[in-house]
């Protein structure tokens, strides 16, 4: 079988709405992809600052929000649609949502953008809220992306995907291991506004600074680090518990951007250990926009040459579009109501079926 799909993710760093259109073909259940179109369409301020501010919401206004954002979603799906002229080859479309609320101990998370709303404007089937049948199930609804890595990328062992917040895979066999590591490039962008820029540049902003060993400490010693996979984090913890962190140590951006630059490679360092596994690949995948980060790409590969695990950047499509591209699979395995999040990942009492499907064709 041969799908052509539309993924959609907009990630914690929010730098902007990711879409890829795709064609995913099955045959005897081995699976493969091609990005065919895809696009970053960034946010403007009024986005941004809605979208950073939606958990301060009333519940009204909450609401007024999902729907008013899944008609964004929808518009730039058509927008997106009308400029590569893809009229009626696009099969169905499959939404990550903006997150955020994500409560898992409580069993419950939240992503903006109405699945009924993207249907509405785009008149075409759209698969949403993938997280949800995870955390009922009692998971952490995160991370989610390690299905795609095993069905379509698995001659690599180990995932990570430097977004607003790290997160990390590693595949043993049938055995996946994969959680949220820590508070990312949403940090290091916040940072990195203080120089009236949107992001460090190649990293030459951290490159300039030198380590506060006092500050890298205080990061180190954070109490989620010290927890057992499976583990998620809301973006909540990057804004509220992190950043504050730095700014109470009253130090120069670049030493701060480069303490913290130290403090995602030894997290990440840290992460592979805990798990203990003996794998014969020793690649490490690396996507999200952090791959773009050359100076913190410098030093993960020092720091990972320690384990003799290699650091491998592939093509930039696959670093910029990887979650969108997963997001339009796991919208296919919804389709075709097939297991999409994993339990062992996630912590779930099993594999669930992830995704509500609305229909915005006509009968």
């Amino acid at each position: 079988m041969v799908y052509k799909v539309i993924g959609l993710m907009s990630g914690s760093s929010l730098d902007g709405l990711d879409i890829a259109f795709v064609q995913l073909q099955e045959n005897g259940g081995k699976w493969s992809y091609e990005i065919l179109h895809a696009d970053c369409y960034e946010y403007n301020s009024t986005w941004i600052a809605k979208l950073k501010n939606a958990v301060g919401l009333n519940a009204l206004d909450y609401q007024l929000l999902h729907t008013e954002y899944g008609h964004y979603l929808g518009k730039q799906v058509n927008v997106f649609i009308e400029k590569n002229n893809l009229h009626h080859q696009v099969g169905l479309i499959s939404s990550h949502g903006h997150t955020t609320f994500h409560v898992p101990e409580k069993l419950m998370t939240a992503q903006l953008g109405d699945g009924a709303a993207i249907a509405a404007e785009t008149q075409l089937p759209v698969v949403a809220g993938l997280r949800a049948m995870d955390i009922a199930f009692g998971g952490q609804g995160a991370p989610i992306v390690p299905i795609g890595e095993k069905i379509l990328l698995d001659d690599y062992t180990y995932f990570l995907n430097l977004g607003g917040i790290a997160n990390i895979s590693i595949h043993d066999n049938d055995n996946v291991i994969a959680f949220d590591v820590c508070a990312a490039n949403r940090i290091l962008n916040m940072l990195a506004e203080e120089k009236e820029v949107a992001f460090d540049d190649n990293g030459n902003i951290a490159a300039a600074g030198s380590i506060n060993n006092e500050l890298l400490q205080k990061l180190n010693e954070l109490e989620y680090y010290k927890r057992h996979h499976p583990k998620s984090l809301a973006n909540d913890f990057g804004v509220e518990t992190v950043f504050p962190i730095i700014k109470q140590a009253s130090l120069t951006t670049e030493d701060a951007m480069r303490t913290y630059v130290e403090h995602i490679v030894a997290q990440i360092k840290n992460a592979i250990v805990s798990c203990q596994l003996s794998v014969v690949s020793r690649q490490l995948l690396v996507t999200g926009g952090g791959a773009f980060n050359s100076f913190m790409i410098s030093r993960l590969k020092e720091v990972l040459q320690q384990l003799s695990i290699e650091v491998i950047i592939p093509e930039k499509d696959l670093i910029q579009y990887k979650e969108a591209l997963i997001m339009a699979l796991m919208g296919i395995l919804r389709w075709r109501e097939e297991y999409n999040v994993l339990a062992s990942v996630t912590g779930a009492k099993r594999n669930s079926i992830g995704g509500a499907l609305w229909l915005g064709t006509e009968a």
